[in-house]
């Protein structure tokens, strides 16, 4: 490839970056899904097309009616605006194709996955014994984790199955739907999962106690009990310390899902939310959230690493050259230097430990966290003015950068009117292009809920989408009468 030809996806995707700082043009797409599936329905050429003309048309029929995570009007899902140094280095990944499963195929990208694990290990507290994986995401993460609870709860579950009275799986309600995905793939079934009420948006560790002593009582073992570290509903952080006490004193696995909440330990001012996170055996946390890089940069760290090599017990010669589970390091590889494939779900593997060692290297530890309190602090900026306005009304104080709120009108409406009208204001806005938010119910209500993950984020875009909001709920009113 030219550079000639390269130039020309760098000046499309630099032109994104420009044409989005501003915070004009709408936030999303207008057009329906039936819509867009017509503008491609064509198949694809049989003869190549020139690159001009295919770069023009990701200009002109992608790029408009994406979702623009860079505007700054967009606080919509846990999807970062990703720092432009890790998307440069995106290209880079892609060009080098390495496939992260043998060190043979990925010499570099292997040491660096390596080191970057040891260093996470090292600033949660984990031992010389811990290790871990980069993965696709906190659902990849928390599934491999809880296959490791699993060959530690069963030790022979490989060769003979969870058998007809597996364990118990014990987490919060607002845990992350990973988890009852994962007691159905590993073939406990989601009857085995216990879930405890929350308190405060935050798993109940009285109920949490309670709970363990009735599974005892009823003669049923628990494989793992999983925390939360900023949830997916309202980005809180279950007390880590005091669960993972309760998890040491009856021998239990803790595994934490800190997809959302772990990079909380980069910024001085929230890393006590992360208080006892040390106790985990097993903690999933995906940069790819809060340190800002592109899809998919996700991991998995393990307070001993045996027991994620144990998971994956299983011979490939053709492809592992040393025996499963046999601790030491590749032949001719630096010490600690293994093969990811034998701790890993997947075997062709992007070398995406590459993006956030350039993320680290540009803008250092430290500015990942100022980035993460800047974004912390504008979401509870956004929870004053919302609780400055009679029209709304806050549902929680934020822990991270996820707020849910809700429209309430004049208070005349009743619950369920309500429900329905912040639905449908939540529809509006976004096909408006006036700004992308989400939904959610909390206690059995309809809310509106919000994740600040632009740096770009002003005040002024936050009242801006109130505004707007408000001006459609009047309309709304106004044409209902």
């Amino acid at each position: 490839m030219s550079p000639e030809a390269g130039s020309r996806f760098v000046a499309l995707v630099a032109g994104y970056f420009a044409a989005t700082r501003s915070g004009e043009g709408p936030v999303s797409t207008a057009s329906s899904a039936a819509e867009l599936a017509a503008r491609f329905a064509a198949a694809p050429p049989e003869q190549p097309r020139p690159l001009e003309e295919v770069v023009a048309a990701l200009r002109d029929l992608v790029v408009p009616d994406a979702n623009h995570l860079w505007h700054p009007r967009y606080v919509g899902h846990q999807v970062s605006s990703p720092l432009p140094a890790a998307v440069w280095a995106d290209a880079l990944v892609s060009a080098l194709n390495q496939s992260v499963a043998v060190w043979e195929m990925s010499p570099v990208a292997t040491v660096i996955e390596t080191r970057l694990i040891r260093w996470f290990c090292d600033l949660v507290g984990y031992g010389p014994e811990a290790g871990g994986t980069l993965t696709t995401g906190g659902t990849e993460a928390t599934f491999s984790a809880l296959l490791a609870a699993r060959s530690a709860a069963i030790p022979d579950v490989w060769e003979r199955g969870v058998g007809a009275d597996p364990p118990v799986i014990v987490c919060g309600e607002h845990a992350h739907y990973a988890v009852t995905r994962a007691a159905g793939q590993l073939g406990l079934g989601m009857g085995r999962v216990v879930v405890v009420p929350s308190r405060d948006w935050r798993m109940d560790v009285s109920v949490l106690s309670r709970s363990l002593d009735g599974i005892a009582a009823d003669g049923r073992s628990v494989m793992a009990v999983v925390a939360t570290a900023g949830s997916t509903a309202t980005g809180s952080f279950d007390d880590l310390e005091t669960i993972g006490a309760l998890c040491e004193e009856r021998g239990l696995w803790l595994h934490v899902d800190a997809a959302h909440g772990g990079s909380a330990i980069l910024a001085p001012a929230h890393a006590h939310r992360l208080r006892g996170l040390r106790r985990a055996r097993s903690i999933a946390w995906d940069p790819h959230k809060m340190m800002l890089l592109p899809l998919q940069v996700g991991m998995l760290l393990v307070r001993d690493e045996r027991a994620l090599e144990a998971a994956f017990a299983q011979r490939a010669p053709y492809l592992f050259h040393r025996s499963a589970g046999a601790p030491g390091p590749q032949p001719d590889a630096p010490a600690r230097v293994v093969d990811q494939g034998i701790r890993s779900f997947l075997c062709s593997r992007r070398a995406d430990a590459l993006k956030l060692w350039v993320a680290l290297e540009r803008y250092g530890s430290a500015g990942i966290g100022a980035l993460y309190e800047h974004l912390c602090a504008r979401t509870a900026d956004f929870h004053d003015m919302i609780a400055a306005r009679p029209t709304f009304e806050t549902i929680h104080a934020p822990e991270s950068n996820i707020l849910c709120f809700r429209w309430v009108g004049n208070g005349s409406m009743s619950p369920e009117a309500l429900d329905d009208a912040n639905l449908r204001l939540r529809e509006r806005l976004n096909q408006s292009g006036l700004g992308w938010i989400t939904t959610n119910l909390l206690g059995g209500r309809r809310v509106l809920r919000v994740t600040i993950m632009n740096p770009r984020t002003t005040g002024e875009h936050l009242a801006a989408i109130l505004d707007g909001l408000q001006a459609l709920a009047t309309e709304t009113a106004e044409a209902a009468t």
